[in-house]
């Protein structure tokens, strides 16, 4: 039934998964952020489904937490952006902080934002 299950979703645009995975959010109580077990059986089986298609991520900051400072020393670890233009991105959460990221890179962005207080989505 799952190999099924993820050869359908394969079959899926790009748009059509995305709405997916919102739609298994909504139903699990779950966010992206959450671990894949969290959510069960469907959401395991789409999640593998949607990595193994993607090889660039747009990296979105959703929120900046309550610590936007170190929030900006964190951006500015994995980006080349200025203090200022930093500090703009932060607080003008949500905002894109990188288009077309490398899987491994948008995951070190992702991580060092999360660990620093940041609400951070790979889309």
């Amino acid at each position: 039934m799952s190999k099924e299950m993820i050869k359908e979703i394969g079959k899926l645009s790009v748009i059509e998964l995305a709405q997916l995975i919102k739609d298994l959010e909504a139903e699990f109580g779950v966010s992206a952020a959450a671990p894949v077990a969290v959510a069960g059986p469907a959401s395991a089986a789409a999640a593998p489904a949607a990595a193994a298609e993607k090889n660039e991520y747009k990296v979105v900051l959703k929120d900046s937490g309550s610590d936007k400072i170190k929030v900006i020393k964190a951006l500015r670890t994995v980006t080349t952006l200025a203090l200022k233009e930093a500090k703009d991105l932060v607080e003008g959460a949500p905002a894109t902080v990188a288009e077309s990221a490398p899987k491994e890179e948008a995951a070190k962005m992702k991580q060092a934002l999360e660990e620093a207080g940041a609400k951070v989505e790979l889309v």
